[in-house]
């Protein structure tokens, strides 16, 4: 049994939960409840990561303290993560006291090996905020091609980067007026000196491949010392020993991870040091975007390496999400957020399928095509996999009393071979959601719903049931029917982490409680009278959801 602590990135607090971000934790979720399925002991934790200048800035606009303004924050990601069956052992908040303590911790450590350094830096300065301002808080034109209103970091549209302070006609965001720069001292993580060490680290295979291949651009270019921490006014964790100045965002956020497991240790009797201590022999993977890469595999690991922290052991990053092959936009109605989905199409489940035929272990970006997603959803799960239920279970409620012949007891050469294909896939399918091979553990799966409905096709049990010799149609109309149901029962189970909802009505068809990939290996014995199990999306109702999101 493996012991595995996994996270997926923060959500920030400063706006909705959207399926963009849902691209994550459900991969996330499913690979989690996969490994539970395997019977892994797995702690899966989360935090919103709650601290910056965005969010002090939101709560001012707001007239409400930012405090306030992350707690009702909270409670909405909250909702839409339980909603969409996301099930964290703990979601909690960057802005905790067991966030502080280690913070506070891990700089000073970081300071006692001598990896942090005070410089002076000039910034601009909003003179009519009283305030430095970040880089995503300055525009101007790009200082290469003079593109128009460009962040103060990089240009969309040539790809450039650069300091705020090359823009030219630069401007503040947040009250329009022209920054002066001002000197300030700024503490700095000595990440120049961890080269050698996170450029062995990178290669070790803790990264995909093509992950680890980016990386070596930036160790070709030479890693600079990283800036950790900001000016007041703030909203964030306060440095111990440098009144005025806080900790940067970036540094107490991945802190997070450790602090949110930390709040679920307290609560439930678990060892912390046993899953964060050096010597930890559990398995630490972050699930990330690949947006985030460049912190997670280098700012990191050398934080923990030099805190006398654990390292991870796999981070996992993806690709972003397309809608109809384009940019997720607001005014095309694509910037679909995760309650105007719950609140149009209803079933968390049916995206959670879609992400899953779609996913691979790559951070190639995928692509959310609404046509599509309506015919692969009506096609792969109601015409094919709920249909081989509903198309036998009423023959056995009728003729059988919901009783099933055991797969054990089987005499058909197809019905033995069929269900016995399935139990022999278990290791392969354990296997494929280990390595997040998703949408190569659909299709081997759909390959064996449509091999079931085609035996019922070819056995028409509807044939059966008519035959003049009673014997004759009992025997073979319950062999057949009891075949596609215990096929029904095994696929359900394999796909159990995909679509949690929808199991429990299949659980509760076949009396049953799916908690192990082990349960295969057995037959179920009655089912309950068929109900309804999954309907069709309709286009209005994809309509729908475009229409509210242009609102």
């Amino acid at each position: 049994m493996r012991k595995i602590l996994v996270t997926s990135a923060l959500p920030y607090a400063n706006g909705s939960i959207h399926l963009g971000h849902l691209v994550e934790y459900i991969q996330t979720d499913i690979w989690v409840r996969a490994q539970r399925f395997a019977n892994n002991d797995v702690y899966y934790i989360c935090a919103d990561d709650t601290h910056g200048t965005p969010v002090m800035l939101r709560a001012e606009k707001e007239n409400i303290s930012p405090d306030e303004l992350v707690n009702m924050v909270h409670k909405e990601h909250s909702a839409d993560f339980l909603d969409f069956n996301i099930r964290f052992n703990n979601f909690y908040t960057t802005n905790s006291q067991e966030n502080k303590e280690l913070s506070e911790q891990i700089y000073l450590t970081l300071k006692n090996y001598n990896k942090i350094e005070k410089k002076q830096i000039e910034q601009f300065f909003d003179e009519e905020k009283n305030m430095f301002l970040p880089d995503r808080f300055i525009k101007g034109s790009c200082p290469r091609c003079k593109a128009k209103d460009q962040y103060g970091d990089s240009c969309e549209i040539c790809g450039s980067t650069y300091t705020p302070t090359d823009l030219i006609d630069a401007y503040s965001v947040v009250s329009g007026s022209k920054p002066i720069k001002k000197k300030t001292d700024h503490y700095f993580f000595k990440l120049s000196e961890c080269s050698d060490f996170l450029e062995q680290w990178t290669q070790s295979g803790t990264l995909q491949q093509e992950a680890a291949n980016k990386l070596k651009e930036w160790f070709k270019a030479g890693l600079t010392d990283w800036d950790i921490s900001r000016d007041a006014p703030y909203f964030g964790f306060e440095i111990p020993d440098a009144p005025g100045k806080f900790f940067y965002v970036w540094l107490d956020a991945p802190i997070g991870y450790m602090a949110s497991f930390k709040n679920f240790c307290q609560k439930n009797s678990v060892n912390f040091d046993e899953y964060w201590n050096i010597n930890s022999d559990a398995e630490l993977v972050h699930f990330i975007g690949k947006d985030i890469l460049y912190f997670h595999a280098l700012f990191w690991p050398a934080t923990l390496k030099y805190s006398d922290f654990r390292l991870p052991d796999k981070i996992y990053a993806h690709g972003f999400l397309t809608i109809n092959g384009e940019k997720m936009s607001k005014s095309r109605g694509t910037f679909i957020t995760a309650r105007s989905y719950l609140d149009t199409l209803k079933n968390p489940d049916l995206l959670r399928y879609y992400f899953f035929s779609k996913l691979n272990d790559s951070m190639e970006d995928i692509d959310l095509n609404l046509d599509d997603f309506l015919v692969k959803v009506n096609s792969d799960l109601v015409g094919k996999f709920i249909n081989i239920a509903s198309r036998t279970s009423g023959f056995i409620v009728k003729y059988f009393d919901n009783i099933l012949i055991e797969a054990n007891d089987f005499t058909d050469e197809d019905s033995i071979s069929y269900i016995n294909n399935l139990v022999a896939l278990k290791k392969e399918i354990i296997s494929l959601y280990d390595a997040r091979q998703y949408s190569k553990l659909t299709r081997l799966v759909m390959s064996h719903v449509e091999v079931i409905n085609e035996f019922v096709n070819k056995r028409e049990p509807w044939i059966l049931a008519k035959q003049d010799s009673q014997q004759q149609m009992n025997s073979d109309l319950h062999e057949v029917c009891s075949t596609a149901l215990q096929a029904f029962r095994l696929i359900s189970i394999y796909l159990a982490p995909v679509f949690p909802g929808l199991v429990i009505k299949i659980e509760s068809f076949f009396n049953d409680n799916f908690k192990s990939f082990d349960q295969v290996e057995l037959s179920a014995k009655t089912i309950t009278k068929y109900e309804h199990l999954l309907s069709r999306i309709e286009q209005k109702d994809i309509d729908a959801m475009i229409n509210l999101n242009l609102n």
